[in-house]
């Protein structure tokens, strides 16, 4: 099956604009949406602040505008600081080993964005991911032992270091990668390309 792998962070906004983009450009073709993780700040650097001034100018200037061009609902979320993402992302490897990766990255992105929910507390975690179909004793328990741990490090250092990621989104569209939140008809056409012909990856800058 063709694939798009997109390497995000649950707290990236353009990560949720991004895959709604995506699946207008997919629309009812049988292709799958990989994600992949890029922790943005992982442990020890500290996480953002909405209270300060970064994050409510950014998107007053840029994620606000785009989401309205969109369509998507989104809103500064007030958790303060930003949680951190790496217990997401260790429950986004169950779900890839169950099929169910897209919905539970889908519905993390949503909760944070659209509904202000704390998406590092275990707890929160579990219940979403019983919403999509997982069992949310088994994320609890799979938190507290770290049984996806050691491949959620290998996820980041495959981001870093053999795919040189260094922002998100950032989407592997066969031989093209798209850096941002990239325009509809550019999406198609590399949707298109893959699918007639996959190629070895080159670098498409979005801006």
């Amino acid at each position: 099956m063709a694939e798009i792998k997109i390497y995000s962070d649950f707290v990236c906004p353009y990560c949720l604009l991004a895959e709604h983009v995506v699946s207008e450009a997919i629309g009812e073709r049988d292709i799958k949406i990989r994600w992949h993780a890029f922790e943005l700040r992982p442990e020890p650097v500290p996480t953002l602040r909405p209270e300060d001034p970064y994050l409510p100018t950014i998107w007053a200037r840029s994620v606000y505008p785009l989401a309205d061009r969109l369509g998507v609902p989104i809103q500064l979320p007030s958790i303060s600081p930003q949680p951190r993402t790496a217990k997401a992302f260790e429950v986004l490897v169950m779900a890839e080993d169950q099929g169910l990766a897209h919905a539970f990255a889908l519905r993390v992105m949503r909760a944070f964005f659209q509904e202000d929910q704390d998406i590092g507390d275990v707890e929160i975690l579990a219940s979403l991911g019983d919403e999509v179909g997982l069992n949310g004793e088994d994320i609890r328990a799979a938190l507290s032992d770290g049984r996806y741990r050691a491949r959620h490090r290998e996820a980041l250092r495959h981001a870093k270091d053999d795919m040189a990621i260094t922002s998100v989104p950032t989407l592997v569209i066969g031989p093209h990668v798209f850096r941002g939140t990239p325009p509809l008809d550019a999406l198609k056409a590399a949707l298109d390309e893959l699918v007639a012909q996959p190629q070895t990856p080159v670098i498409t800058a979005v801006s």
